[in-house]
């Protein structure tokens, strides 16, 4: 239970960062910490105490003693898009900052049309 609320504490530490900072690059930041916590969290959710690599043997093991092997397939999927969407979010931030010369959001703000 203790991983749980730690795990929720690092989402809304990456939620306050993504929130509340003025700098792009504070906010995606914080938006890589919220996504390696969803993460975290579906690590937890698939884990089982003293459990089994889900491949059967042999046939005499019963199904509740393996660790459930959806969770760990999720976590893959959602790697490989969380690192497209860190490449996204860089080139956007490089772009950004070579049409405005800041990362600061309130500055972009006041330079607009």
């Amino acid at each position: 239970m203790v991983l749980y609320v730690l795990t929720m504490v690092i989402f809304l530490a990456g939620l306050y960062a993504a929130m509340a900072k003025k700098n792009i690059m504070k906010t995606v930041i914080g938006m890589l910490i919220m996504d390696y916590a969803v993460n975290l969290m579906l690590v937890l959710i698939g884990y089982r105490r003293d459990g089994l690599p889900p491949i059967m043997t042999s046939a005499n093991e019963p199904a509740s003693a393996f660790v459930d092997p959806l969770p760990q397939a999720l976590i893959v999927t959602s790697i490989v898009i969380g690192l497209a969407m860190t490449a996204l979010m860089a080139a956007l931030c490089v772009r950004l900052y070579q049409r405005y010369g800041t990362f600061d959001t309130l500055h972009m703000r006041k330079l607009k049309g």
